[in-house]
């Protein structure tokens, strides 16, 4: 079951998201990983509360931090109470890359599980996008479609692969690979997980903000373990995700 929130933070230091705001490095503590958050304004057609999202999708570099306890923790129980995923029996970044390079076949429930590990080790609220958020910071790149292959890795120039993250050009939200690289997990407006933006499998015409695709039974079909993984998609070496940063207000709402 998909829950909107990934956190149950009670200490919110990130400073409130404005247009003002410039992004942030978030660090994970105990280690050299960081990465890039972007505000994006909200969507005041719909009243919408402003935030930050990862400028790029969530690399191994840190998702292994999460599954492989690879930050020096010392008494951060809070972190450790977290439940983590089971260790991978198969190598999921399919030989695509690892360093620099998107999660991949990580279940719904594995990405909010990272959200929440996040959360507790930043004091901020982290969480997957909305589909309604994700679309809007995904509007705001107006990616030309004549020029679309200066922007992502599909069937047409990715060699039937992931790429490093970042390396396409930056739409102008300042954001990269929300087209193709890894299709993306989202909480749908339905309240259920759906992928977004489309992968380096999907042709042009199967990129793009309105890119939509719901799990499937045979994203992890092939899984020999019984019961089959919650955590690992051993069919879906198509899918990743990035994060989203709440504001104060919005996580003073939920506390």
């Amino acid at each position: 079951m998909l829950v909107t929130s990934c956190a149950q933070s009670d200490r919110i230091t990130a400073p409130p998201v404005s247009a003002a705001n410039a992004q942030f490095t978030e660090t994970i503590d105990g280690t050299a990983v960081a990465f890039t958050m972007i505000p994006v304004p909200g969507d005041p057609a719909h009243g919408d509360e402003p935030f930050w999202i990862g400028r790029t999708e969530v690399t191994w570099d840190a998702y292994d931090v999460f599954v492989y306890g690879l930050d020096a923790r010392g008494d951060d129980t809070a972190a450790d109470a977290v439940t983590q995923p089971s260790k991978p029996y198969i190598s999921m970044d399919r030989g695509f890359g690892h360093a620099g390079y998107a999660v991949l076949s990580v279940s719904d429930q594995g990405a909010m599980a990272f959200c929440a590990w996040l959360s507790r080790k930043t004091d901020r609220r982290y969480r997957l996008p909305t589909e309604a958020e994700w679309r809007f910071a995904c509007d705001l790149g107006r990616i030309p479609p004549a020029e679309v292959g200066r922007y992502a890795w599909y069937r047409g120039n990715a060699d039937f692969k992931t790429h490093a993250v970042g390396t396409r050009e930056a739409d102008a939200a300042g954001l990269h690979d929300m087209y193709g690289n890894a299709s993306e997990w989202c909480t749908g407006t339905d309240g259920l997980p759906v992928t977004l933006g489309g992968s380096y499998r999907d042709s042009m015409e199967g990129l793009g903000c309105a890119a939509r695709v719901s799990p499937s039974a045979a994203w992890n079909q092939s899984d020999p373990q019984i019961p089959r993984s919650v955590w690992w998609l051993a069919d879906a070496g198509f899918v990743g995700f990035r994060v989203v940063c709440e504001s104060d207000s919005q996580a003073g709402e939920q506390r």
